[in-house]
């Protein structure tokens, strides 16, 4: 019987690590050996004062970089940026993803990038791994990033140096059950540049739009994240609101339907992303206001030209009528049972 008990025990091991090594094998590898990364070199961006305010303008205008890396006033209802702590990091009102935390990302050299070379940034900006070699979840949109040219990496890069170093150690992110998994399948190494083109004034506009992450905000998502086929931009997912967590807005549907901004031109275009405000109401400052106030007029406009070229969706959305059912992405918001599923334009 015992002879029996053990063979009946080793081979119920045995398929476990069968099985195990399945799951890893139909996962990635990755799970367990870590994200897959290239070694860093040893580039180095030179500091010009050309790079330094073209990356200002990228970190506080069109990526929006501190909007998620710093602290924010949350008694103001415009959520700005606590100035001390500018780029010091910030621990991210989502808790249904667990502890998601923006990391300290100005130069001091003990809780922040201070150590890091220029190419260990590069690699963290554009495809997803830290200094440690720890997947970034792509809240951080490393995935967008990857498109920057090579001279706004640069840019970037050399102006994150340049920023008063901060002090401020805040705690590593610790992702829910099986995110804090599936991240280290994520990250790709960047084996050459990809570059958007930008030869014409729609084309600078998805340049813009892609950098400054609309997609992640605006494009229709189910529950689980995953985004929709056919909901491009059109809109209604929810944001817990920083100071009431159990309050929660929707994002816009931002297609050139009569249920997006159909009814926009560039001058309400620019006027909403330079004030955060439509005639008569104000709208949630979750939407980086703060920083697309920084934008010229120029970009703005690329921006809309090209937000003009997209596919339009009818998707009613609105956080200003009580929430209803939403057939089409299964969420509670205003309008949402105006909406019939399958109704893209």
């Amino acid at each position: 019987m015992a002879i029996r008990l053990r063979t009946v025990m080793w081979s119920l091991l045995a398929l476990a690590v069968v099985l195990l090594i399945g799951m890893i094998t139909a996962v990635g590898w990755q799970v367990v050996l870590g994200p897959k990364m290239r070694p860093v070199t040893a580039r180095r961006f030179d500091a010009t004062p050309a790079r330094l305010a073209r990356g200002q303008y990228l970190v506080e205008g069109v990526a929006g970089c501190f909007h998620c890396h710093s602290d924010h006033d949350l008694t103001n209802p415009e959520y700005p940026v606590i100035p001390s702590l500018k780029g010091a990091g910030w621990v991210m009102p989502i808790p249904e993803l667990g502890r998601l935390v923006a990391p300290n990302i100005t130069p001091d050299r003990e809780t922040g990038l201070g150590t890091w070379t220029d190419d260990e940034i590069a690699r963290a900006i554009q495809e997803g791994v830290d200094k440690n070699g720890r997947a970034l979840f792509p809240l951080m949109p490393w995935p967008n990033y990857r498109h920057l040219t090579d001279e706004d990496l640069a840019s970037t890069v050399v102006y994150l140096r340049s920023i008063p170093a901060v002090r401020h150690a805040v705690p590593a992110t610790k992702l829910i059950v099986p995110l804090n998994v599936l991240v280290k399948t994520m990250p790709q190494p960047l084996t050459r540049p990809e570059p958007l083109p930008q030869a014409s004034v729609v084309e600078q506009g998805a340049y813009l739009v892609t950098v400054a992450s609309c997609r992640d905000c605006h494009s229709t998502a189910d529950d689980r994240g995953m985004r929709l086929a056919g909901m491009d931009l059109a809109g209604g997912n929810p944001f817990h609101l920083p100071e009431d967590l159990s309050k929660q807005i929707v994002s816009a549907n931002i297609t050139p339907d009569a249920s997006g901004i159909a009814h926009y031109d560039d001058d309400l275009f620019i006027e909403t992303l330079r004030t955060g405000r439509l005639p008569g109401r104000s709208l949630s400052f979750i939407m980086p206001f703060e920083n697309f106030r920084n934008l010229t007029d120029d970009d703005l406009k690329a921006m809309f030209a090209y937000l003009r070229t997209v596919a339009a969706v009818k998707h009613n959305v609105t956080n200003n009528d009580p929430p209803t059912a939403c057939p089409i992405d299964g969420r509670m918001h205003g309008l949402g049972a105006m909406n019939v599923s399958g109704a893209k334009k």
